[in-house]
């Protein structure tokens, strides 16, 4: 039986001048949109009551198995407003294929493909008028946004909104709204078993640049104390406790002046997996798209975005293990030429420098090199619908 979302519109939707203040300077992750998507799911009656219904807290038992079993999965795709006014998800198949590897690996209800793209279509459609107007990211290409990324997260409808005369912050490309689906364990007991009830929810968030510096560059901090997955382990699950387990390394990294962390793997072989919210890629002087192979990391869809697009720039796409001392020497002779991080939230961030315990190293000239920011418009160009999308990697809701 397939699942529907039929909608339950709010009564208190945010007030549009409220609205289109948030809009002017939306941030990352502070606002969110009137509605949710909903469905629940137990062992007897399997998936049931879909809807898309207003956004608002929802009550759970103290024993409920997400809290103390950290059995949760989630996934983020955005939607995009073209220069016509439509709206467009960007390849949401495979976060929908990806949510259910993820489901299968934290021994979770595997949603239906269909019916995760339809309750990402049925809320972006509900709150179609959170989706920011189209300018295509170009706005930041030059210099950095004014907004955090770090700010403090209010809800949609919060009393606290900007004035609505705010203008547009500086840099203010890349606007999107970004969208999170999630699958938590809900049943009530203290055991170490699968969850026989769970939930799922969508919820949405207007979105600017996730780094406040733009396309400026950031530098990785290589951290020797903290490793992200382990063969077996759930590396290529987009699961929480991955992330939570990455926050020492962020702090880490922080302390030593660098935006973001680097992973080693765990088995101390020295080789590179990626950082803490992105795949890594390198540009070789050779021509070649280095990334690191699949399987203790996550299987990132922008990542596999630029490996397709890759040789439309000449480049061509490599998955293999790549060393810590390959990428070292390599930033030192000129090897390896550019390195950039590739993610949803993101997209793809120039990573300018290293540093680790005793060391530190540029990659070129210490800027943003052509052939990232080339990629980096080229993903933008087909998420904006501004080129051809000859893949079907685009999908219209409204």
């Amino acid at each position: 039986m397939s699942l529907d979302f039929p909608l339950d519109r709010t009564a208190a939707p945010v007030p549009g001048a409220e609205r289109r203040a948030i809009l002017a300077d939306p941030g990352f992750g502070r606002w969110f949109t009137d509605h949710m998507a909903v469905a629940a799911w137990d062992a007897e009656r399997g998936w049931h009551d879909g809807g898309v219904r207003p956004l608002a807290p929802f009550t759970l038992h103290p024993g409920a198995a997400v809290f103390h079993y950290g059995q949760e999965i989630f996934e983020g795709l955005k939607a995009y407003r073209h220069a016509d006014g439509g709206v467009w998800l960007f390849r949401p198949g495979d976060n929908a294929r990806r949510f259910a590897r993820s489901a299968r690996r934290l021994a979770l209800p595997e949603l239906p493909e269909a019916a995760f793209v339809r309750a990402v279509e049925e809320l972006v459609r509900a709150d179609a008028a959170w989706v920011p107007e189209a300018d295509g990211g170009h706005a930041d290409e030059g210099g950095g946004a004014a907004t955090s990324a770090t700010s403090p997260s209010a809800s949609g409808s919060s009393s606290s909104a900007p004035a609505a005369s705010a203008a547009p912050a500086s840099g203010s490309g890349e606007q999107s709204l970004y969208l999170r689906p999630f699958l938590i364990a809900t049943e009530s007991f203290l055991g170490v078993r699968p969850s026989a009830q769970a939930l799922f929810r969508v919820i949405a968030s207007p979105a600017g640049p996730y780094f406040p510096s733009g396309v400026t560059g950031v530098t990785l901090w290589v951290t020797e104390t903290y490793s992200r997955a382990a063969v077996g382990g759930t590396g290529a699950a987009k699961c929480g406790g991955n992330y939570a387990g990455s926050l020492a390394a962020q702090i880490e990294a922080r302390e030593n002046g660098c935006e973001q962390v680097l992973y080693l793997d765990s088995a101390g072989h020295g080789t590179i997996e990626e950082s803490g919210t992105m795949n890594l890629c390198l540009v070789t002087r050779d021509g070649e798209l280095l990334t690191p192979a699949l399987g203790t990391i996550l299987e990132g869809v922008t990542r596999d975005t630029v490996l397709a697009l890759a040789p439309e720039l000449g480049l061509r796409p490599v998955e293999r293990t790549i060393s810590l001392a390959e990428l070292r020497a390599g930033a030192q002779d000129g090897t390896v030429t550019e390195v950039f991080a590739a993610g949803t939230a993101a997209v793809l961030t120039p990573v300018t420098g290293f540093k680790g315990a005793g060391y530190a190293f540029a990659v070129g000239d210490g800027t943003p090199g052509p052939t990232t920011l080339a990629l980096r418009r080229t993903v933008l160009d087909l998420q904006y619908g501004r080129t051809e999308d000859r893949r079907g990697w685009l999908h219209h809701v409204c």
